[in-house]
């Protein structure tokens, strides 16, 4: 089930100084029992990637970056002006919004289905959201896009409580059928914890979430909505590099991952009051937490980040600071890497929002998930409270 209020339908908080409207919408999984008692709310955000599926323009775009690369072999400065302005109105049209006409969006929001499927039978409410006109917006604005993210986090969840605590509000009568494009009559009202929400992000996104969840953000969560806990797939470093003390978090990256700059464990685990988690995925990349971005996908963009190792089947180590040297590691194929993220984040959910403490030996590290084999390493802390 989607909704879609508009493109740029949320401006971003004039005191926060952030320049681009962003889109209202979002991909919603449900139990179905939705009807029966109130459920846990879990939001997620996408991170940074092209915005539209202009297929032109990326084909245009590999072709000026193989004649650049050649020219700058070669010294042809003139042909190397040509290839780069190529190669900027490409990469434009990759990263407008709203889409040109005729062009579809990269659905980034829809990548994590297989996550919103699983923890909805598991009996959460799963909002995945729209961050589109932030990924267009949002170069030049380093200092700011965090709080950006974290704002359009707040938006989501106020309209989410408003329907949850009225049945009014912006969502009310918004939903639509995904398959049949028909007017979906589903009732939420009193049925969405609004009070014991978790929040999942991803890249950017993952950022984003870090940042809502920081000491410094927390007055700013909207009326009757209370975070329990996040998830972050390899996050990026939010700005000011905020403490997060008081929310429970655990974070994912993968050791081939080239976007490995959010180190929030390290960064908090001297200080923090709530039990916080890092997994290590030996051979994850980047790319594969979201379907939309994987090459399996076949989607406009779509790619494997890693960096070939020197055998087939082997990616580079990318230990953030660069204090390991690069080795070889046995990349983990993407259903594979999807599979130990579902694990992962539907125990963590179900500990930590629903109080299923069977999970817990699994997330501290004392266990392994069947079929992991290894491929995850654990560190644990539960809090100095």
């Amino acid at each position: 089930m989607h909704y879609n209020l508009g493109d740029e339908a949320f401006p971003p908080p004039k005191s926060l100084g952030y320049v681009g409207n962003n889109e209202l919408d979002g991909a919603v999984y449900y139990p179905d029992d939705i009807s029966s008692g109130t459920h846990p709310l879990i939001m997620i955000e996408h991170g940074f990637w092209d915005t539209c599926a202009d297929a032109d323009a990326s084909t245009s775009l590999t072709a000026a970056q193989a004649a650049l690369a050649k020219d700058e072999q070669s010294g042809d400065t003139a042909d190397a002006a040509k290839q780069e302005a190529i190669i900027k109105a490409a990469s434009d049209r990759l990263s407008a919004w709203p889409c040109a006409s005729g062009v579809r969006q990269i659905p980034s929001y829809l990548g994590y289905d297989y996550l919103g499927r699983d923890l909805a039978s598991r009996g959460f409410v799963v909002v995945s959201i729209g961050a589109n006109g932030i990924n267009s917006t949002s170069p030049g604005q380093a200092d700011t896009v965090y709080q950006e993210r974290a704002a359009l986090i707040n938006a989501q969840l106020r309209m989410w409580q408003q329907l949850s605590s009225t049945g009014d509000g912006p969502l009310r009568g918004s939903f639509v059928d995904a398959r049949s494009g028909r007017p979906s009559p589903v009732n939420f009202k009193n049925h969405v914890d609004l009070q014991n929400v978790g929040l999942m992000g991803h890249s950017m996104g993952g950022g984003g979430v870090m940042q809502e969840i920081a000491d410094s953000s927390r007055d700013a969560w909207p009326k009757g909505v209370s975070i329990k806990a996040a998830f972050a797939l390899a996050p990026t470093a939010t700005w000011d590099v905020d403490p997060i003390t008081k929310t429970s978090f655990a974070v994912m990256w993968g050791t081939c991952d080239q976007v490995n700059t959010g180190e929030y464990f390290n960064w908090n685990k001297d200080d923090n009051s709530a039990p916080i988690a890092q997994y290590t995925v030996h051979g994850g990349v980047h790319d594969f937490y979201n379907k939309q971005w994987s090459p399996s996908s076949g989607q406009v963009s779509a790619h494997d980040d890693a960096v070939p190792g020197s055998k087939p089947g082997t990616c580079k180590s990318q230990f953030p600071g660069a204090t390991a040297p690069q080795t070889d590691q046995k990349e983990l194929p993407e259903q594979r890497q999807r599979r130990i993220t579902k694990d992962y984040v539907s125990a963590y959910f179900a500990d930590h929002l629903l109080g299923r403490t069977q999970y817990e030996p699994y997330l501290t590290g004392e266990k392994s998930f069947p079929g992991t084999g290894g491929a995850v390493s654990t560190q644990f802390d539960g809090g100095n409270n």
